[in-house]
């Protein structure tokens, strides 16, 4: 399960969104699919997920930069970011290992 939940994103959208409707935000695994995400997250935070929404960033056109050395291309990181929409009354505390 610690292979496909990479980490959580902690930026101000995502603590409103979790606040408001009750949505966290993850960066998972590029190869992962909804349903084990799903799955990856109720064992490790003991919730009921009702829905997952995934987005994939990254990982498209070259960015051509020169350098000392002459022309340098180079791609964007590719990141898979996961939207997990809780059951109502479950929380995942995300500050408690700070």
């Amino acid at each position: 399960m610690q292979d496909i939940i990479k980490q959580p994103v902690l930026t101000e959208k995502s603590n409103m969104l979790s606040e408001k409707k009750n949505t966290y935000t993850f960066i998972v695994d590029k190869n992962s699919n909804k349903i084990e995400i799903k799955n990856a997250i109720e064992k490790l935070y003991n919730v009921a997920v009702d829905s997952v929404n995934t987005m994939n960033y990254g990982g498209g056109k070259k960015k051509m930069k020169q350098t000392s050395r002459g022309i340098s291309y180079q791609r964007n990181k590719f990141v898979k970011k996961a939207i997990v929409t809780v059951a109502e009354g479950d929380i995942i505390d995300l500050y408690e290992n700070i």
